[in-house]
């Protein structure tokens, strides 16, 4: 995840809220529009297994840090691969060579799952898989230039994911969704130095060479750092941006479900993370659910680029809030009532 508070300006701000002007709504699409002569056919929400999700977790921290180039980078690659294969969806590699703000070549994948490839109607959910290269954070007090574990920054957000693929799987919708794991994203300049690009090259080879030839789902979610114990999350100025009637469904089916007080009805700093090239450059609306605490040195979690980002932190009761609210998203848009 894109880890400083996003140096955007509020140009960019203001010219995405310049093309929505006038506009309350999320750009329609053609292949998901709902017949509205026909009534909504109810479907059951079915139970997110939190202690799944949290195996799931895991099973990548077990890896050791992804980081590109790496053995175990490649070895946490081939295990997604099969575990989105295990429950059914159709998976493509998307292999590219990024450059990084170092220099150096980085060997990339995006993996992109899709449940029911066939469908026209879509929404997309995603997450970025690879792992922090450094401990930089100002709050790191050792082994600062080694890589991190990335428990909640990356596994937490696939952990959910790959738990909401198997819950697919054992109970079907009429209706397709895609999950895209973005690769590169946590290997940019922690300096910045006015460079927001440097960041989430996976996600910016993805919106600019889309999987499906004129691909449009109706909207996405972006997970970040959904796994920690007293997770916030507010309402992030990119998201609301450009997806506003996304994240407050969203926010409203949480709060109904219970988890307002994970999801708080705030707004919180832009943030440079996936979910802005998808917007900018895909053109396809997608919020962020991200954990932004109040009032903190990094803008985030005290864990956050350091080694204290591993199981440890991980807390079931998080991942439920976040997995329960996105899975009834899920069915309750398939049934076509969100």
């Amino acid at each position: 995840m894109k880890k400083k508070l996003v140096k955007i300006t509020y140009s960019l701000l203001l010219g995405a809220l310049i093309t929505l002007v006038g506009c309350k709504k999320d750009p329609p699409s053609s292949s998901t529009t709902t017949d509205p002569t026909k009534p909504a056919v109810k479907i059951k929400i079915p139970k997110f297994n939190r202690d799944s999700a949290f195996v799931y977790v895991e099973k990548q921290v077990a890896f050791g840090p992804r980081v590109v180039n790496t053995p175990e980078h490649k070895a946490c690659k081939n295990w997604l691969v099969k575990k989105f294969e295990s429950h059914g969806t159709t998976v493509i590699e998307q292999n590219f060579d990024a450059t990084a703000y170092t220099g150096e070549v980085l060997k990339s994948t995006n993996i992109i799952a899709q449940y029911k490839p066939k469908q026209k109607k879509r929404i997309l959910l995603a997450a970025h898989w690879d792992t922090r290269h450094i401990a930089d954070s100002p709050l790191c007090e050792e082994r600062c230039k080694e890589p991190i574990l990335g428990a909640d920054d990356g596994g937490s957000g696939v952990g959910v994911l790959l738990e909401i693929a198997r819950t697919l799987q054992a109970n079907p919708i009429d209706m397709g969704v895609d999950f895209v794991l973005f690769d590169a994203e946590d290997y940019g300049d922690g300096g910045d130095n006015g460079e927001s690009t440097s960041w989430c090259l996976g996600s910016q080879y993805w919106s600019k060479n889309l999987h499906v030839r004129g691909y449009r789902p109706k909207y996405g979610i972006l997970l970040d750092m959904v796994g920690t114990k007293d997770a916030r999350f507010a309402k992030e100025q990119v998201s609301m941006a450009f997806a506003p009637k996304v994240m407050n469904k969203v926010w409203k089916l949480a709060k109904n479900m219970g988890y307002g007080n994970y999801f708080v009805p705030e707004s919180s700093n832009p943030v440079t993370d996936d979910h802005l090239f998808v917007n900018q450059i895909a053109k396809i609306p997608m919020i962020d659910i991200i954990n932004k605490p109040v009032q903190t040195q990094t803008g985030f979690g005290a864990h956050w680029h350091t080694h204290n980002d591993n199981m440890d932190i991980i807390n079931k009761r998080t991942l439920r809030a976040v997995g329960q609210t996105v899975t009834a998203a899920i069915y309750k848009e398939a049934e076509g009532s969100f």
